[in-house]
């Protein structure tokens, strides 16, 4: 079964609610209606990606202040989007962006796109988060993007972890590891591409019994999450079609 970890366990689903990490990389110029619309009272958003050109762009952007701003002021946190190309970028370019994100923007911290997931990722990765914190201040969210199961010492280093970005077809046949069991579920995010509208609610379910917090469903298709930087941020450039109906499913006072 898609939500039995390896030792046949599935997480406590309790009452945990689910709500919305969207990964934002569409421009608020070329889709100014889904930026609009993460503004609407009542949707359960955790937080919202900013990603001007692959990071923060080369000067403030009118359109992405005007996104933004709106955005906060409706309470919803903006995070600047970082690439850390598994663990091969640069760390004073990463600081430099970020620190872009935080003069222009005023992000509320940073999303760490194709973060490294092996062992020795992990002091350099938690070298970077500790710079962005004293970035950001106390208040500075991180997410770090691996798009799977990273060793679990990443789970010290940052907020939420993205354990999962792919399509269904891989989603509704995965396993969680078995670690992630002594994490509560705001700690994880599932990102899941090419997702039914017909099968919303198995999404759902997966994802409360895998112990994900936040995810983003949308029935674009698109290459797998784990791949180059061109083809992965593809499926999430909009908001699904159903935006809609999963919204309604997920709200407030929602719960399975």
């Amino acid at each position: 079964m898609p939500h039995l970890t390896t030792s046949g366990t599935t997480h406590d689903t309790g009452a945990a609610r689910l709500g919305f990490g969207v990964p934002g990389y569409a421009h608020p110029l070329v889709a100014p209606v889904e930026w609009a619309e993460l503004t609407r009272p009542g949707t359960p958003l955790h937080w919202v990606v900013l990603n001007v050109a692959n990071g923060p762009g080369t000067r403030p952007d009118p359109h992405c202040l005007v996104a933004a701003g709106r955005l906060r002021n409706a309470g919803t946190r903006v995070l600047g989007h970082l690439d850390m190309a598994h663990g091969t970028r640069d760390p004073g370019e990463l600081l430099a962006q970020a620190r872009l994100f935080a003069d222009w923007y005023r992000v509320d911290g940073f999303c760490l796109d194709r973060a490294p997931a092996d062992p020795a990722g992990i002091p350099g990765t938690r070298r970077i988060a500790g710079a962005l914190r004293g970035l950001g201040g106390s208040g500075c969210h991180l997410v770090l993007g691996h798009g799977c199961h990273p060793h679990p010492g990443y789970a010290r280093v940052a907020d939420q972890l993205v354990t999962f970005s792919g399509p269904w077809s891989e989603y509704r046949w995965s396993q969680v590891a078995e670690w992630t069991a002594e994490h509560p579920a705001e700690r994880f995010c599932h990102f899941v591409h090419g997702v039914p509208r017909t099968h919303l609610e198995e999404a759902a379910r997966i994802a409360r019994w895998q112990g994900a917090g936040t995810i983003f469903f949308t029935d674009r298709g698109g290459h797998d999450g784990r791949n180059g930087q061109a083809g992965h941020n593809a499926p999430f450039e909009a908001l699904p079609g159903y935006w809609d109906e999963i919204v309604s499913r997920i709200g407030p006072g929602v719960s399975e």
